[in-house]
């Protein structure tokens, strides 16, 4: 039976892949106003399938077909060879690691300040500077580290290198997370008091225990690594599968791609997926299977709930000014946080600055053609100008004020970033509550499995196919306004994200309704809000911090992923001319890193690569919000934190100065007879 709903969950799962590849051509030969078109050229797709002259492959280059599978096999394997030799090295050096830690544990904070400084430098930066290593090595040594991959010449080494490093620190972070969780535990120390050793409790109990709530963060971090190898093949120049999904953007080809990548993986995480399910599967879900409750009396149940919930949350007796008090006063040791403070001051500033400077000035950038000395005859430079003159951060190709161009589209990359990552989270804990509380076993199974084929497609690649047709302009005119084009773009990078967080979520929810307390509050009556608002939130909001900070890394990642393909966020102007360049519209960070990035990498102009600063900053301003979050909130259920002792001594009380001091003459030694008993 587990075998026949495998194959049923995979085909949705193609089903789903189907959909997304008919999607493209549909944009670019049809107006989006006539819906019934794509189901027309959707089934067209799926009847042309049994032809198997359909299945060839055909780039721009040629018109000539060959068969599909004969040409994307051979680069699908040497891509899935990076793939996962990085997600292997990755994780091992994560378990590795965090053993390590566990016995330093005085150097945790240290440590975990090292992880987020790393994590906040983009795959973009590490496959750059790694390449510009290379090429420094080589030139003073004659020493070639990292090869160069050739057409018919695969290179392995740099690119699983730079693949595996952010994997490997997501991965890590959230093991030392659930690490710290689980060690607090009553049965860790029982085991700690008979007397049984730090390596033994971790490797035999806690990472059993820890193992399935790590399973589907692992899966997030893979559909991560899976958007990431799409850049760094192309920047490593790399044959692989997604070079030819690019070379032929058709749908036989974007189906029969997506397809060979979801396929390795979903098998993979299905057998992982039914040993965990039966090594953990409590007598909870044993009772729930026993007692059915028909689909009526579960829409009664849960009509009843929201009643007496409405009911419960009715205000009386001032108890609105008493709510916003207590409000409030949780969110004290919030606003106390020196890290919090920081990273949303940065935050704050940054895009304050960035909406006022546009409406000051219209969003005004300087632009400087030709740099003379006071004399108005002596030519000092052209475009691109360097540091520090005529702008303090230097100029584009087209003379265009760095700084300005960074100051106008921080709003745009900063706020919609943030808002995104928002959505995703907030409407993954309120789709997860219904998950956890309103779904029984059997409908949280199969909502499970229908989502496990997202894991499994990489978002790079979704969001290139879906929105190269919308954010690029056709002519001097857009198909869309760039209100559409931003909401359209918000909708895609959300939606796709969504189902997944919303399992990760409720998940999380429904490992803490197992504990016994949550069992006991249930027990005499306690409403699912009040359980949810009191017990539940408290315990999983560490979880729900990082998981924001990593949708908004992931999301600014996509942003950078997609300016390398001069798919810019809020539109992508093609000014047509000599030695001409796409355009962002907006101005937004990934825009500025896919106009001027390459240059830079081009010309030694390496000034460009001061936007990348600005994503590093975006990026550890998060790191140190998520960082003060995950402190209090752990500090509330019971995880403390060591921290640095005082450099100087307390002094003493003065009134002890003149104390004599006690010696062994002060002390007469007594035999039992000496008693009086």
């Amino acid at each position: 039976m587990k075998f026949i709903k495998s194959i049923l969950f995979y085909f949705f799962g193609v089903i789903g892949i189907l959909c997304i590849s008919v999607f493209p051509e549909y944009i670019t030969s049809i107006q989006i106003t006539n819906g019934a078109n794509y189901f027309v050229q959707l089934f067209s797709f799926i009847a042309s399938l049994a032809n198997p002259d359909s299945w060839v492959y055909t780039s721009y280059a040629s018109t000539k077909g060959f068969p599909i599978f004969s040409v994307l096999f051979e680069p699908f394997i040497y891509s899935m060879k990076i793939l996962f030799g990085a997600i292997f090295f990755g994780f091992i050096i994560a378990f590795l690691l965090a053993i390590l830690f566990k016995y330093f544990n005085r150097r945790a904070p240290i440590i975990k300040s090292i992880l987020d400084f790393l994590e906040s430098i983009p795959d973009l930066l590490i496959a750059t500077l790694l390449q510009a290593l290379s090429v420094f090595i080589f030139q003073k040594t004659g020493v070639d580290l990292f090869r160069v991959a050739g057409f018919k010449e695969p290179v392995y080494f740099a690119p699983i290198v730079t693949l595996a490093i952010l994997p490997a620190i997501s991965f890590l972070k959230i093991l030392l997370l659930l690490i710290e969780e689980e060690s607090i535990k009553n049965y860790v120390l029982f085991l700690k008091g008979k007397g049984i050793g730090t390596l033994k409790i971790l490797l035999q109990h806690i990472f059993r225990n820890i193992m399935p709530g790590l399973s589907q963060r692992m899966k997030v971090i893979i559909w991560g690594t899976l958007s990431s190898q799409y850049i760094i093949e192309y920047i490593f120049n790399i044959h692989g599968i997604y070079n030819y999904l690019l070379e032929s953007f058709t749908p036989i080809t974007i189906f029969t791609s997506l397809l060979l990548i979801f396929t390795p993986f979903y098998v993979i995480f299905q057998i992982l997926d039914y040993w965990l399910e039966d090594t953990t599967e409590n007598s909870m879900d044993k009772i729930e299977r026993r007692n059915k409750i028909s689909l009526s009396k579960r829409l009664k149940i849960w009509k009843d709930d929201i009643l007496f919930t409405m009911k419960k949350l009715r205000i009386k007796n001032n108890g609105f000014l008493r709510g916003l008090r207590n409000g409030f006063r949780s969110l004290i040791p919030y606003l106390k946080n020196i890290k919090i403070i920081i990273g949303s001051l940065f935050f704050i500033l940054t895009i304050g600055y960035s909406f006022i400077y546009s409406l000051a000035t219209d969003s005004q950038v300087d632009q400087v053609m030709l740099l003379y000395e006071e004399d108005g005859i002596t030519l000092l430079s052209t475009p691109p100008h360097a540091p520090t003159e005529p702008f303090l951060f230097g100029s584009d190709r087209y003379g265009n004020s760095i700084f300005d161009q960074i100051v106008v589209g921080a709003k745009y990359t900063l706020f919609f970033g943030l808002a995104i990552a928002c959505l995703r989270v907030v409407g993954g804990l309120i789709f997860g509550m219904l998950f956890a509380f309103y779904f029984n076993q059997r409908w949280q199974r199969w909502f499970e499995k229908l989502v496990d084929s997202l894991h499994f497609v990489p978002l790079s690649v979704i969001a290139y196919v879906l929105l190269a047709p919308i954010l690029v302009s056709h002519g001097h005119e857009f198909s869309f306004s760039l209100t559409e084009r931003i909401l359209i773009e918000i909708l895609i990078l959300t939606l796709f994200v969504l189902p997944l967080t919303t399992v990760l979520i409720g998940k999380d929810i429904k490992n803490v309704t197992a504990q016994e307390y949550i069992l006991s509050a249930k027990t005499v009556g306690c409403s699912k809000f009040y359980l949810f608002s009191r017990y539940i939130l408290p315990q999983i909001s560490p979880k729900m911090s990082i998981l924001f900070g990593q949708q908004f890394i992931q999301v600014l990642l996509i942003f950078i992923h997609l300016g390398i393909f001069d798919l810019y966020f809020g539109g992508t102007k093609l000014i047509i001319g000599f030695d001409s360049a796409p355009v962002s519209v907006t101005y937004e960070w990934s825009g500025l890193i896919g106009a001027i990035g390459r240059m830079s990498m081009r010309t030694g102009q390496y000034w460009y690569l001061l936007v990348l600063v600005a994503f590093i900053l975006a990026i550890f301003a998060m790191q140190l919000i998520i960082k003060g979050i995950t402190d209090v909130q752990q500090s509330r259920i019971g995880v403390l934190h060591r921290f640095r002792k005082k450099r100087f001594a307390k002094k003493a009380d003065p009134s002890f100065e003149n104390t004599e001091l006690l010696s062994e003459q002060n002390f007469r030694w007594m035999e039992k007879n000496d008693l009086n008993v």
